[in-house]
Parts: structure tokens; C-alpha cells; sequence
């Protein structure tokens, strides 16, 4: 993903507001990207200052290696997590 693309994707991730949650392929829709795995890619490379943990899976899991984090951060926000998934 080039520079330009990488910063629609982070502006996109940085827009979702505490308490909400976006997919992977909500993220690459908004920002024009072809593929929802780039978001993800972008995410574990060059995410650390964004709040990823407001970006989970289709069906509203988390990746295994970041679920405790990322549940409590979203619980911290008010999003209710069942059985290791957020209801859409």
C-alpha cells in the first residue's frame, strides 16, 4: 500500500468513535482499498498510535493474539462484548 493510500486508511480508523466498531472491510471500503486484508496488514505494521481496537472482524470477532486487550478496551468504552464478539 503506498503512502498516500496508507493515510486515507489511518485517517478512516482514527474517525471511528469510541463506543463504535468498523470491520476490516468497512475500513477498506471507505478508504478505497481493494482488499481487507491490507487493513489488517497496515494495522499489525504501522497501527500502534490508532485505535485499533475499534476495527474487528465481519463477523464481529477479534483476532486470537489481541482479543483480551482489545475486549477490555471496548468494554472500557462501553461496547458490549459476548463470547469474544461485539453484536453489529
Amino acid at each position: 500500500m503506498d503512502a498516500e493510500l496508507a493515510e486515507v486508511v489511518r485517517e478512516v480508523i482514527m474517525s471511528i468513535p469510541p463506543g463504535e466498531v468498523l470491520s476490516y472491510g468497512e475500513v477498506a471500503a471507505r478508504a478505497g482499498v481493494p482488499s481487507a486484508r491490507q487493513i489488517g496488514r497496515l494495522l499489525s505494521e504501522d497501527g500502534q498510535d490508532l485505535p485499533w481496537h475499534r476495527v474487528v472482524k465481519a463477523d464481529g470477532r477479534f483476532a486470537p493474539h489481541l482479543a483480551v486487550e482489545q475486549t477490555q478496551r471496548l468494554r472500557a468504552e462501553g461496547v458490549t462484548v459476548i463470547d469474544g464478539r461485539v453484536r453489529r
